[in-house]
């Protein structure tokens, strides 16, 4: 008798275990942040766009050769990487097939008005509208060509 409750709590130790062992601890939390990258021709085109008319402030900044291959440009706590389609195929060739816009960038803010003065003089897409969800919305290509939604709620 007394050999079986052994083996019974080893039996038990080990399942427990087992379980312990296949089974990882959940985070309590658990932290990403995302950081868009856009790939351009050319980075300094882009940059009165991103820095003059809509504030953001270059905080690293890359050459490649005697132009811009990368710049980190940061607006509050929102970070926007550029790259030239050229640093990238020097620096990943693999990923040159990826690097025309197969996405595009959705930035709301809080005067929607302001927004459409920052943008202005720059190719809409379509016109402004408001939609189901209650935003108005502009979509704007930006000088490096990829395509930009600003919104704000509607009024």
């Amino acid at each position: 008798m007394k050999s079986l409750v052994i083996c019974c709590l080893l039996l038990t130790s080990f399942a427990a275990l087992g379980q312990s062992m296949a089974q990882p601890k959940p985070k309590e939390k658990f932290h990403m942040k995302m950081t868009p990258m856009l790939y351009v021709d050319a980075i300094e085109p882009t940059l009165p766009f991103w820095r003059d008319r809509l504030g953001f402030q270059a905080t690293v900044t890359v050459p490649d050769g005697d132009k811009l291959g990368f710049a980190i440009l940061m607006h509050g706590d929102i970070e926007l990487m550029l790259q030239t389609r050229h640093s990238m195929g020097n620096d990943m060739p693999f990923m040159e097939k990826y690097s025309n816009p197969g996405a595009n960038l959705y930035i709301e803010g809080d005067d929607f008005n302001d927004l459409l003065k920052r943008v202005d003089g720059f190719e809409a897409m379509a016109p402004v509208r408001t939609t189901f969800y209650g935003m108005k919305e502009i979509v704007i290509k930006e000088p490096g060509g990829n395509i930009v939604v600003f919104a704000a709620k509607a009024q």
